[in-house]
């Protein structure tokens, strides 16, 4: 009996020690790692859902994909922000139906709306980037959202001024002014439900 005690006893001290060197942190950061990879899951499946119902209203169409991108940047840091939006473009560059208007391809890419979709990858990195070294605070995720939006803004026009052969002007009559409005309403959203999940995920 004295035996089972002090055996007991001592699996107790060592699991302590253990976990207070760090050698149980591994179990942990697994756990953390499976919870990040489901959540890349989650919002490259949130982008592909929300992207391919459009509003044409000319050589850009209007959706709701960067509002996804937004909260997966906020919510995932600039890494697995970054992977979600990848693994969302791959998908669709495979055949399946997730860009707009419901098309697909490795041509999508390389159309006059392929800055948009390259813009995502970037725009998830940056918010990502400027989120994760702060605490979960408004003032913080708005301007980093805002900063993203310039971000796949900026690549989208720049692409689309060299496929379409425009000028500034032209290209910022397409691709910038008639989303301004529609991007505002998105990024107030995006932000107070990232501020929310951050945390609950926290």
């Amino acid at each position: 009996m004295e035996n089972t005690k002090e055996t007991k006893n001592a699996f107790i001290t060592e699991s302590t020690e253990e976990l207070n060197s760090g050698k149980a942190l591994p179990l942990k950061a697994l756990k953390l790692q499976t919870r990040q990879i489901a959540l890349c899951g989650l919002f490259a499946a949130l982008t592909a859902v929300l992207s391919p119902f459009s509003i044409p209203i000319g050589p850009v169409p209007i959706n709701l994909a960067t509002f996804s991108v937004m909260c997966a940047g906020a919510v995932l840091g600039a890494k697995y922000g970054f992977i979600s939006q990848l693994v969302y473009l791959l998908v669709g560059v495979l055949g399946v139906p997730v860009f707009s208007n419901f098309s697909s391809g490795p041509a999508k890419l390389i159309g006059p709306t392929g800055g948009y979709l390259i813009g995502y990858l970037a725009a998830a990195w940056l918010i990502g980037f400027i989120t994760q070294r702060a605490a979960n605070k408004r003032r913080v995720i708005i301007p980093a959202m805002a900063a993203g939006a310039v971000c796949y803004l900026t690549l989208g026009t720049l692409w689309y001024m060299y496929m379409a052969k425009v000028n500034a002007a032209g290209a910022l009559a397409v691709c910038v002014i008639p989303f301004l409005p529609g991007d505002l309403i998105k990024l107030a959203a995006a932000s107070e439900i990232a501020y929310r999940v951050r945390g609950i995920l926290r």
